[in-house]
């Protein structure tokens, strides 16, 4: 009898348990974000002209720039604005994209997707798309790092004539007091 009261207790505990999981809107843009870089002939989301002119100046994480979602308790809407490699074939990359999304979403966190709105933005091949997407932040990292070795080197060069010019300054100081 004792055993059944504290069984009974016990499923009177676990029912006024109350549970609700939700997740941040940054949340599901992460994870589209990432699990769009599997996504061949994708080059970027994009977040339009003045995030593109932001990520120029500095480098950021770009995970979710472009990714706009809603997110419900059961489902999720998202938004993205891309760009697509030139010569590849927009609606095989459109499915790609949604199937990829939906997969990733659904096994991380049991939502569904019921709506996504993908709109090409530019058209970019590869090469154009990396020249472009160095930033002035790397453009002064690297001067710097030339520069540094440049001076580097210099100051090597100074170093060796400044010890070659002592070793002569020796030797005739030597020579003078030998005679």
């Amino acid at each position: 009898m004792a055993e059944l009261t504290k069984q009974n207790q016990k499923n009177e505990v676990t029912k006024e348990i109350t549970k609700e999981l939700t997740y941040e809107d940054k949340v599901l843009q992460k994870i589209i974000g990432i699990s769009l870089e599997e996504v061949d002939g994708l080059l970027t989301v994009d977040g339009g002209f003045f995030s593109n002119l932001a990520e120029k100046f500095v480098n950021t994480d770009t995970t979710t720039t472009g990714v706009n979602v809603e997110v419900g308790k059961k489902q999720v809407a998202v938004d993205l604005d891309i760009v697509v490699e030139y010569g590849r074939n927009i609606p095989e990359l459109f499915e790609k994209i949604i199937k990829t999304i939906k997969k990733n979403v659904n096994e991380m966190t049991g939502l569904n997707l019921v709506e996504a709105n993908v709109k090409v933005v530019d058209i970019k091949s590869k090469e154009q798309y990396e020249e472009e997407s160095v930033t002035v932040q790397d453009r002064v990292s690297d001067f710097t790092e030339k520069a540094g070795n440049t001076i580097g080197e210099q100051t090597e060069k100074v170093k060796a004539a400044a010890s070659k010019t002592t070793e002569n300054v020796k030797d005739k100081v030597d020579n003078s007091r030998v005679q």
